[in-house]
Formats: structure tokens, sequence, C-alpha cells
């Protein structure tokens, strides 16, 4: 299932038109698969913070093609790369300043 799930989200990369509501809906499934893979490398990455607030941020920041390329790691698995995309995200201003926002997230 969550392969299929991830097949659908990586679809909105395909160049081709889709009607409105099967992009939104491949775009809410990708963003919650890339949740999970950015939840995974916050917590390891910045022990001691909520992850999940901080987690929504780095989603909230990220562009529909990050979300899709992080989505793809919650099927091929977490690599460098992945962990690289989420920790550039989380350093931009507009990321730092929502996670200022939740109060860091700190447990």
């Amino acid at each position: 299932m969550r392969a299929l799930v991830s097949i659908v989200a990586l679809t909105g990369l395909c160049a081709c038109q889709m009607s409105a509501p099967l992009q939104q809906s491949a775009e809410e499934a990708a963003r919650g698969q890339a949740k999970t893979v950015v939840n995974t490398v916050v917590e390891s990455k910045m022990p001691g913070l909520n992850a999940a607030p901080v987690t929504d941020c780095i989603i909230d920041n990220a562009s529909m093609n990050e979300v899709f390329t992080i989505a793809k790691a919650a099927v091929t698995g977490i690599d460098d790369s992945t962990v690289s995309t989420v920790m550039d995200i989380a350093k931009r201003p507009d990321t730092v300043t929502c996670i200022a926002k939740n109060k860091l997230g700190l447990n």
C-alpha cells in the first residue's frame, strides 16, 4: 500500500496534465509520505526537539518537487541526498522563523 501511495504521488512529477482533484490527491499523498521521512530525519539529526512541529515547518517551506523527492525516500529508503535536502530546507530563513515561532519544538 505504501509503495502504491508513493507511486501515485510520484505521478505528480509527470509532465502530462492531471485533473485538479487527482493532482491535489497526489500532492496530499506525497506530503504525507514526506512528513514520515522528514520526521525520521529530524529525530535523527535534531535530537531533543519535538519533531512534529519542525517537520511541519520543513514540509511547509519545501517546493512540491522537493516534497515529491523526499516522499520517494519512503519507498527507496533515506539516503544522504534525502538528509541533505531536508537539512537544506530546515536552514532556510522562512523555515527557521517557523521553527522559532513554534518555540523550537522543545520537549
